[in-house]
């Protein structure tokens, strides 16, 4: 193109933003022209193409009072503002060092004004997503917090457009992570479910969700003064209270004062919230979400939140500082047992809040020190739930496999050691596992309760045994607890059996450190337990001999062994 008409054009798409500002309809909504939106990109275009100060400083001017004027708009405007607000924003992020334009304010402005209202339209979702995966480098170096703080409203938007957003998302996920969200953005991904069900239920009572701020969506009976301080806590995403015919099947609306709709519904992270799984709202939106048959949009986000929720434990394990992560075990504790209650995804998460916390423990096992008073109030949690009988026995295995902590924790250890013995005198004095549960049980329950407890047992008493090798200090005490299950009558044979065999183990120390060692112990050297380390046959006896070579035969040997039978023949 020549320069004749290169620059005809440049002033024609000038000339037609120019005749915007003084056109009435045009200026009180510059959307709805869509010849607007394609001079600025027209422009943005050449400016690119140029790359000249001249232009860029000629054109600045017009496209920065034509942002201003589509924000002034929104509440008013019919037509959707977010396209074109976002090729101004990338107007400003390319050429704002040329004309001393911050972007920071504008881009905040965009997500509090604009996306707020339109996060459920696939096209601005879509294209929100594409310019914050474009330029996500830029942003995480200049704009660091930016998306840390709106996370939330980020969650709504792939909450609400579903799997079709879900690659874009997941591309642009690390950026949402930081020091101040880290810890609230689990919650958040657990309750996407929920989130889901709240916007759904706004959606019912109060019509389509696009152009809308939810705070406008409903009339609230609160006071003004309420509705004021929270329009300013969470900008574009309140909810109005009860109104309408009480007679309606779907006339309550979201209480604007239940404290659980704001933090699930809010745009801005603001810290670690309280989730009120006990409070009226949740119980009354769990109740409906049960009852009712699930929407494709809930059937999608069953689905991706344990794919996102893989991610997040994927950068938390390469990239969070210990801190962090140890600070985030408690909170994977307590949401272990209220989760959206869809079997399916119930299962994935536990799963996957399981392998993480194990995960943890085995990249830094003074972790178990460190949490011990959340860990005992587990363990006494055993008997309430499947899902906290689960959680029980994974940290029973944990104490027990990491040595309460390690060796420089004695004190710790021994508290812990004190919980699983009163774990395990809990079980042989009578079944409490189940009895919070209805009393009437059938048959195929209390099998289930008897496995259970069982399967608790076998844990915890392989627990014991572990702590005591590796303190031997409390050898003593483990031998009085193992002995009063192996002379205990209780029916399943492989609990008492257990006991026993490591009462046996327990009188050969070294073979006893062999099976039940820790396989990182204190002086942090691995070994893996039930080996032989023969190269140090030359310089010390070895007394290990692993216990596969008895093929789990009951009584001694059949016959001596010598160490010819074991070692290769060279």
């Amino acid at each position: 193109m020549d320069n004749k008409n290169r620059n005809d054009n440049w002033d024609f798409y000038l000339r037609s933003l120019s005749n915007s500002a003084r056109d009435s309809n045009s200026a009180n909504d510059p959307a709805s022209d869509p010849s607007i939106l394609q001079s600025v990109k027209k422009l943005y275009e050449l400016c690119k193409t140029e790359n000249s100060e001249d232009l860029v400083a000629r054109v600045y001017p017009q496209i920065n009072k034509l942002f201003h004027r589509a924000v002034a708009s929104l509440s008013q405007s019919r037509t959707s503002n977010g396209l074109l607000l976002l090729v101004i924003l990338q107007f400003y992020l390319d050429f704002g060092e040329m004309v001393l334009h911050d972007a920071d304010p504008s881009l905040r402005t965009f997500f509090r004004s604009c996306l707020s209202r339109e996060f459920s339209d696939p096209a601005v979702a879509e294209a929100t997503l594409d310019f914050l995966n474009m330029n996500k480098k830029k942003l995480q170096t200049s704009f660091p917090s930016l998306l840390p703080q709106f996370f939330p409203l980020l969650l709504k938007l792939i909450a609400w457009n579903g799997e079709k957003s879900e690659n874009s998302f997941l591309k642009l996920f690390p950026g949402l992570m930081s020091p101040g969200s880290f810890l609230p953005l689990f919650p958040s991904l657990v309750d996407l479910p929920i989130l889901v069900v709240a916007l759904e239920k706004v959606e019912r009572s109060s019509g389509s969700l696009i152009g809308n701020s939810i705070a406008s969506m409903q009339k609230s009976t609160a006071p003004e003064m309420l509705l004021a301080l929270m329009d300013e806590a969470y900008t574009g995403s309140t909810i109005g209270g009860g109104g309408g015919d009480s007679e309606s099947e779907d006339s309550n609306t979201i209480d604007v004062a239940d404290s659980l709709f704001l933090d699930l519904l809010k745009d801005e992270n603001d810290g670690l919230a309280e989730r009120h799984w006990t409070s009226p709202g949740m119980a009354t939106l769990l109740q409906a979400a049960i009852n009712s048959p699930q929407s494709d949009r809930l059937k999608q986000i069953l689905k991706m939140a344990p794919r996102i929720l893989d991610v997040y434990f994927a950068i938390t394990l390469r990239d969070i500082n210990n801190s962090l992560i140890c600070a985030l075990i408690p909170l994977l504790m307590s949401r272990n047992a209220t989760v959206f209650p869809d079997k399916s995804f119930s299962y994935e998460i536990r799963k996957r809040i399981l392998e993480f916390m194990l995960a943890s423990f085995q990249r830094s096992p003074d972790f178990i020190a460190l949490l011990k008073k959340p860990i005992m109030d587990r363990l006494a949690e055993a008997y309430d739930s499947p899902a906290k009988t689960e959680l029980a026995l994974q940290l029973c295995w944990a104490i027990g496999e990491h040595g309460g902590g390690g060796g420089s924790h004695k004190d710790a250890a021994r508290e812990l050691f004190e919980s699983l013995e009163l774990l395990l005198y809990e079980n042989l004095s009578s079944s409490r596992l189940g009895l919070r549960q209805e009393s009437a049980l059938s048959s195929d329950r209390e099998t289930f309760r008897k496995s259970s407890q069982s399967r608790l047992l076998c844990f915890v008493v392989t627990a014991i045994a572990k702590l005591a090798t590796h303190h031997r200090e409390l050898l003593p005490r483990a031998r009085v607890s193992l002995g009063k299950v192996a002379r205990s009558r209780i029916s399943d044979v492989r609990v008492w059996r257990r006991a026993r065999d490591y009462l046996g183990l327990m009188n050969e120390p070294a073979i006893c450190l062999s099976v039940l060692g820790p396989s990182r112990p204190s002086c942090g050297f691995t070994r893996n337990p039930g080996t032989v380390n023969w190269s140090d046959g030359g310089t010390k006896m070895i007394a290990h001999v692993p216990f596969y070579i008895l093929g789990e035969q009951e009584g001694p040997p059949f016959h001596d062994f010598s160490f010819s039978d074991i070692l290769p023949r060279r």
